[in-house]
């Protein structure tokens, strides 16, 4: 059928890979946090709640990874992308539901492709960052 489309596939394998050196690195950088990895339309795959990870960190890391996935660049663009249009600024981040407009989120990509997004809560999103690119390192 030519209506048909066709979209590369995060694995459970996979998604748990990526989840495993997120929490390695988080654990390595004494933060603990939440870590979500979704598939490439938002819904969640693989994730944790390190001990110690506040509450608010679950929902926190799934809207990340959901962000990412969702329109294909990290997290903390949309600051830059909102920062200097005020009727945007207002009503982004609390008329598009889950929109994450700081760092934490990354797509995951495979051949210029989103395969899914990977969500890190738990430190300064700064350091959510770092741990999200822990994990997205196990594609080479």
């Amino acid at each position: 059928m030519a209506d048909i489309r066709r979209r590369a596939a995060l694995s459970n394998a996979l998604a748990q890979e990526i989840l495993a050196a997120a929490t390695k690195a988080a654990a390595e950088l004494g933060i603990p946090s939440s870590i979500a990895v979704v598939d490439e339309s938002g819904h969640l795959n693989a994730f944790t709640r390190m001990d110690g990870a506040a509450l608010p960190t679950i929902e926190v890391a799934q809207d990340k990874a959901y962000t990412a996935a969702g329109f294909g660049f990290p997290t903390d663009v949309w600051h830059d992308i909102i920062k200097n249009d005020e009727p945007l600024a207002a009503g982004a981040p609390t008329g598009i539901r889950r929109l994450i407009v700081f760092g934490g989120g990354l797509p995951i990509k495979v051949d210029g492709e989103i395969i899914g997004g990977v969500g890190v809560s738990g430190g300064h999103w700064s350091d959510d960052i770092k741990i999200a690119q822990a994990g997205l390192a196990v594609l080479g």
